[in-house]
C-alpha cells in the first residue's frame, strides 16, 4: 500500500500525454509545464490520448516510483484546462 505524507498534493496533467514518455519524459514535463520538483513527493497523473491509460510519477524516501494503469474498457475522465497542469480538486496549478 502507498501512504501519502500529510499535505501531499495529487496534481493531474490537463489533456493528453504521450504515453511513450517514462521517467526523464514525465519529470521533465512536470518540471517545465508545472515548475514543481517531481521528487517533492507530490503525485503527478498524466492521461494518454485514447484515455484507457493512465500513468503516476510519484517519489517517496527510495526514489522515484511510475505506476501505470489501462483500463479493458471505459475512459478516464479528460480534464482540460489549457496546456497547464490542475491539482486534484481542479484549480489551476
Amino acid at each position: 500500500m502507498i501512504e501519502l505524507r500529510t499535505g501531499t498534493r495529487i496534481w493531474i496533467a490537463a489533456g493528453v500525454t504521450d504515453m511513450r514518455r517514462g521517467f526523464p519524459g514525465l519529470s521533465a514535463q512536470v518540471q517545465m509545464i508545472l515548475k514543481q520538483q517531481p521528487f517533492s513527493g507530490h503525485v503527478f497523473v498524466f492521461r494518454g490520448r485514447r484515455g484507457d491509460t493512465i500513468k503516476i510519477l510519484w517519489a517517496d524516501e527510495d526514489g522515484l516510483c511510475l505506476f501505470a494503469k489501462r483500463l479493458e474498457r471505459g475512459r478516464f475522465i479528460c480534464i482540460r484546462s489549457g496546456n497547464t497542469m490542475v491539482d486534484g480538486f481542479g484549480q489551476a496549478g
